[in-house]
């Protein structure tokens, strides 16, 4: 098992990723390139910062990548909530990813101040 595989914030992620990529298959065909895209993205590259992360050599270099998670996390919850607002993400699937997503941030925001301590 790799060293992200047993971190809690990275299987969030991973969840999220999973779940915005399954969910993002049912966007309008025009959003391919904008808000699918951005979505998805976003929702990958947090998942990835924490894996890229875990492989530095120094606590203070996995901090820096938990950050970047942190910020693509603050941009999927916004997606996400665009895309319910603007009628694309249905009331339907719109709870689940939201708390997916609070769930997955919390978790890395608690990752990232434990290795400040």
């Amino acid at each position: 098992m790799s060293r992200y595989e047993r971190l809690h914030a990275w299987r969030e992620c991973h969840e999220l990723a999973l779940a915005v990529y399954r969910v993002t298959r049912k966007f309008p065909d025009d959003e391919r390139y904008g808000l699918t895209s951005q979505t998805r993205r976003a929702a990958f590259s947090a998942a990835v910062n924490i894996v890229e992360g875990s492989a530095r050599r120094s606590t203070k270099e996995f901090r820096r990548f938990l950050d970047i998670s942190l910020s693509s996390l603050s941009e999927v919850g916004y997606a996400l909530r665009f895309a319910h607002e603007a009628g694309i993400l249905s009331e339907e699937d719109w709870p689940g990813l939201s708390d997916l997503q609070s769930r997955a941030r919390f978790l890395t925001w608690q990752l990232y101040q434990a290795l400040g301590r």
